[in-house]
């Protein structure tokens, strides 16, 4: 049994995620309202795909939160939906973020 529930997993992230995702490391910052207060936090990618990305941020967030990630290596942003959140690390949380409607150059990448 096991073996269908990891066949059925994989392919509930197949279909979220798309298409492949590469092995990048990409300067990132992740945006947010709270309180009435604009805040900011700077990590990194892990992968990147056209439909979003894994990133390690030293902030923890809300499944289901929506929030801006910002390439810092070309300033372009896109709205994004916190997806997955893993473990906490020494350099922060793992966090599946899922890019709504990115620009075609969002990674500077074409997949």
């Amino acid at each position: 049994m096991p073996l269908v529930q990891d066949a059925a997993f994989d392919a509930r992230m197949r279909q979220i995620r798309g298409t492949g995702r590469v092995n990048s490391r990409v300067a990132v910052a992740v945006e947010w309202s709270e309180a009435g207060h604009n805040l900011r936090a700077e990590g990194y990618t892990v992968d990147i795909g056209p439909k979003g990305c894994l990133a390690v941020v030293p902030q923890g967030f809300t499944v289901g939160q929506r929030l801006r990630l910002v390439n810092l290596i070309n300033q372009i942003s896109c709205e994004a939906v916190l997806v997955w959140r893993g473990h906490e690390g020494r350099k922060g949380w793992e966090l599946g973020l899922e890019l709504q409607e990115p620009p075609l150059d969002f990674w500077g990448l074409d997949f």
